[in-house]
C-alpha cells in the first residue's frame, strides 16, 4: 500500500469513527432533552394550576381526562400525528401550538416561548413517546 492510499484509508477510518461518535453524542443529547421534557411534563405548572399530568396520566403513557371530565387517549404516538388539522379551530396545528394551547387552556399557565429550551424539551419528550409510530397518517393514503 503506497503512502497516499494509506493516508486516504486512515482518513476514511477517522471520518467513520467521528460519524459514530457524533451519532452517539446525538443520541445522548436527545435522551437528555427527553428526560428534561419528562421532568417538566410531570412537575412544572408554568404558573398555572397542576402539571401536564393533571390531564395526561402517568407521564402521558396512560389515558387521561380533560378538566371537564371527558376522557382523552394516552400520548403514546401522539407527536407523530402533527401537524394536523383542527376542525374546531379551522386551522392546521403544530405540536408546539398544541402544547402551548394545553398549558394556556387546561393549566391556565403561561407556555414557554416557542423557541425556548423548555418547549424543545417538551416536544422532545412527546416525540420520544412516539418512537416507532408511523408518521404522516394524518395526510391519508
Amino acid at each position: 500500500m503506497n503512502r497516499l492510499t494509506y493516508l486516504g484509508w486512515a482518513f476514511g477510518v477517522l471520518l467513520a469513527a467521528r460519524g459514530a461518535w457524533a451519532a452517539e453524542d446525538g443520541k445522548a443529547a436527545l435522551a437528555a432533552m427527553a428526560a428534561e421534557g419528562q421532568k417538566l411534563f410531570t412537575s412544572e405548572s408554568f404558573g398555572g394550576s397542576g402539571t401536564c399530568e393533571t390531564c395526561h396520566l402517568e407521564g402521558g403513557r396512560a389515558p387521561g381526562k380533560l378538566p371537564d371530565g371527558r376522557p382523552i387517549p394516552s400520548l403514546i404516538g401522539a407527536a407523530a400525528h402533527f401537524p394536523r388539522y383542527a376542525p374546531r379551530r379551522g386551522q392546521v396545528v403544530t405540536l408546539t401550538t398544541q402544547i402551548a394551547n394545553c398549558i394556556k387552556g387546561a393549566l391556565h399557565g403561561t407556555p414557554p416561548a416557542y423557541d425556548s429550551r423548555e418547549m424543545t424539551a417538551l416536544e422532545t419528550y412527546l416525540a420520544s413517546l412516539a418512537k416507532g409510530t408511523v408518521m404522516g397518517s394524518q395526510f391519508g393514503p
